[in-house]
């Protein structure tokens, strides 16, 4: 699946993860919950944000190390600093955009690695201090999946382990309209999935 090999692309072909490092991911797509999979049969400590206490407790049943609701800390990058002994991530996976940018920065580490991979709050970025991005030699990767290569790695990869999808709902092909719904309202958890109809 695209989710899958734009996680795979993030944190293998881009990011070189290793056993040992710590991942950031945010909130709960696809994308997102491939990462976290992925990171943790890697060997990596995971944290993980989301706005939802439930969908954080999700989260934790699927390995993440440290939980941290973004709606009531604000600047959830220090709260991942506390966590990280003051250190930060060695990988972030960025899904939100503008809005979450600047605290993706104040939680990596120096040298280390964000993926841009969506915009979910927008695509402009409201504030960012250019000294912290340059004086911690942060990496910035624009990630929009990968190629055969890749996809044929992780393919590979992911035949040894029990990483599977996370579908929330499925829909046949004559709900589409309320899959989007559900989309919108964001009351799902991974995938929504769509079954085309005989």
């Amino acid at each position: 699946p695209c989710a899958a090999l734009t996680a795979w692309r993030a944190l293998v072909d881009e990011g070189d993860l290793q056993a040992g490092e710590t991942v950031l991911v945010q909130g709960t797509g696809g994308v997102s919950i491939f990462a976290l999979q992925m990171a943790k049969a890697m060997g990596a400590r995971v944290i993980a944000t989301s706005s939802s206490d439930q969908k954080l407790a999700k989260l934790e049943a699927l390995g993440a190390d440290v939980l941290i609701n973004y709606k009531t800390h604000e600047q959830w990058g220090k709260a991942v600093l506390a966590a990280t002994d003051n250190e930060g991530v060695d990988h972030v996976i960025e899904v939100g955009g503008g809005g979450t940018f600047s605290e993706s920065v104040r939680a990596t580490k120096l040298g280390g690695h964000i993926a841009l991979i969506g915009v979910l709050s927008g695509p402009s970025v409201k504030e960012i201090i250019l000294p912290r991005l340059f004086l911690k030699q942060i990496r910035t990767s624009g990630i929009a999946m990968g190629n055969h290569t890749s996809q044929q790695a992780m393919v590979d990869y992911l035949e040894k382990t029990d990483i599977r999808p996370v579908i929330s709902h499925t829909f046949g092909f004559s709900e589409l309209a309320e899959a989007f719904q559900l989309q919108m309202s964001h009351g799902h958890f991974g995938k929504i999935a769509i079954q085309t109809e005989p």
